[in-house]
C-alpha cells in the first residue's frame, strides 16, 4: 500500500504536466485557401508576380494549385469561384520582400496597378517603423501587401 501512494501521486502529476502541455500547446498555420475563377491565371500569378514555388497537392484533379509560403504553411488556390470578388483591404495576405522598389518595377512590367494605405495610386507607404509597404490584388480581388519588413 506504501508504494501504491507514491505511484499513485506520481502518475497523477505526469498527467497534470501532460495535460498543461497540451493546452499551451501553440497552433501553427497551416494554409491559407483562396477559391479563384480561372486556376491557370491564379497561379501564373502568384508563381511569375509574387514568386511563390508550387508544392505537390494530394488531388491531382486540375482544380488546386499548393504554393509555399512558409516552413510548413501553404497557399491553396482552389478553381470554382463564380466570379472575382471585393475584400477590403484589411483582409490581406503579405510577404516581405528585400526591396519595395525591385518588386515594384515586376508589378509595373506586368501593367499590375498598386497603391500604399491610403489608396493613391503607384505610391509607398512608409510605416513609422521604417517599413515601406504597398497593396495591390491578385486576378480574383484579394490583397496583397508587400513589405521589406526584416522581422
Amino acid at each position: 500500500m506504501k508504494k501504491i501512494i507514491p505511484l499513485a501521486l506520481s502518475l497523477c502529476m505526469f498527467a497534470t504536466i501532460n495535460a498543461q502541455t497540451a493546452i499551451k500547446q501553440k497552433p501553427l498555420l497551416n494554409h491559407i485557401a483562396f477559391y479563384v475563377v480561372d486556376l491557370k491565371t491564379g497561379t501564373s500569378f502568384y508563381q511569375d508576380i509574387i514568386g511563390l514555388d508550387t508544392i505537390p497537392e494530394p488531388f491531382h484533379d486540375g482544380r488546386h494549385t499548393w504554393f509555399a509560403i512558409g516552413p510548413k504553411s501553404h497557399l491553396h488556390l482552389i478553381q470554382g469561384a463564380a466570379g472575382k470578388t471585393e475584400h477590403p483591404k484589411n483582409s490581406h495576405l503579405c510577404f516581405s520582400v528585400a526591396s519595395v522598389d525591385v518588386f515594384i518595377a515586376t508589378l509595373k512590367k506586368n501593367n499590375i496597378e498598386y497603391e500604399n494605405w491610403a489608396g493613391e495610386k503607384n505610391a509607398v507607404t512608409n510605416r513609422v517603423d521604417g517599413v515601406k509597404q504597398i497593396y495591390f490584388r491578385d486576378p480574383d480581388g484579394y490583397w496583397i501587401e508587400i513589405n521589406d519588413a526584416k522581422d
